[in-house]
């Protein structure tokens, strides 16, 4: 019989020393410790891996990554975690405490490099998170992210949908969705004001080129305009986008979020899009 995981005890550790979660920071404490332990199995976390986890805090999620995995690299902004991070961590595993901002960092250079992302990411930085791992981390072959149930919503949007957009051909492009999750509000500290997604992914392509990555933003800069004339506002020539499109079987007057994510690399290749 599997033994039952070690607890932590999020809300015995934010009493402890005293945390208030910071709301500017995004930080909702994750109370339900089987959903960390669903996060760390989704990503499929084996004791090779070397896992990255944005946004530890108390450290909930990074003790089960730190007995599932080779090294967790744990990168915080909030030094107030300092205490109750090394609490946590006493006596557990290769975990290496980052302090800063991960959208700042040279992720490039973690050594090990990383091959798992797995977090409890504040909202206002899950996409940006995602897209930057993707395009920077070409080791990483799963991420288990748990989000805003609506920004889950767009990664997994399938083309045609009112949630469809940018973030969702540049992640289609690289991942498929593996699992997901609906989760309540009542699981975290303080409770957010909408239901999160645990999301599992896998990687299947390497990240966009820098040049699709750039006609996708081109692409999705304003909404309802046609593709022809959303490109031709970012400088390409409407002319050569409407040929284009006619020689890939589309309509010329198709509108970006019509396109599903693997017409984009054929389009920056049939235009010559450059960065």
């Amino acid at each position: 019989m599997t033994a039952t995981p070690e607890r932590v005890g999020t809300q015995r550790l934010l009493e402890r020393h005293g945390i208030r979660p910071n709301t500017d920071l995004g930080q909702h404490f994750l109370l339900d410790e089987n959903l960390v332990d669903l996060a760390v199995r989704m990503a499929e976390v084996g004791p090779d891996d070397v896992v990255l986890e944005i946004g530890p805090g108390l450290g909930t999620l990074t003790a089960a990554l730190a007995r599932a995995a080779r090294t967790v690299h744990a990168v915080e902004m909030d030094r107030r975690m300092e205490a109750p991070l090394a609490e946590t961590m006493e006596g557990i595993g290769d975990v290496r405490v980052i302090w800063g901002d991960c959208m700042k960092m040279d992720l490039e250079a973690l050594d090990p490099a990383p091959t798992r992302v797995v977090s409890n990411l504040p909202y206002h930085v899950a996409t940006p998170v995602l897209v930057e791992t993707i395009a920077r981390l070409p080791e990483v072959g799963m991420w288990a992210l748990m989000t805003q149930l609506e920004v889950a919503d767009r990664w997994l949007a399938a083309s045609g949908s009112r949630m469809y957009g940018g973030p969702s051909v540049i992640i289609q492009l690289a991942t498929q969705s593996v699992g997901r999750r609906r989760v309540g509000r009542e699981v975290f500290s303080p409770r957010p004001r909408v239901d999160s997604a645990l999301v599992a992914l896998r990687r299947t392509a390497p990240a966009p080129t820098a040049a699709v990555r750039s006609l996708v933003r081109a692409a999705f800069a304003v909404r309802r305009k046609t593709l022809v004339n959303a490109l031709g506002q970012a400088g390409a020539d409407r002319d050569a986008v409407r040929a284009a499109l006619v020689r890939m079987n589309l309509n010329a007057s198709v509108r970006p979020e019509a396109l599903p994510p693997a017409a984009y690399p054929e389009l920056a290749d049939e235009i010559g899009w450059t960065e």
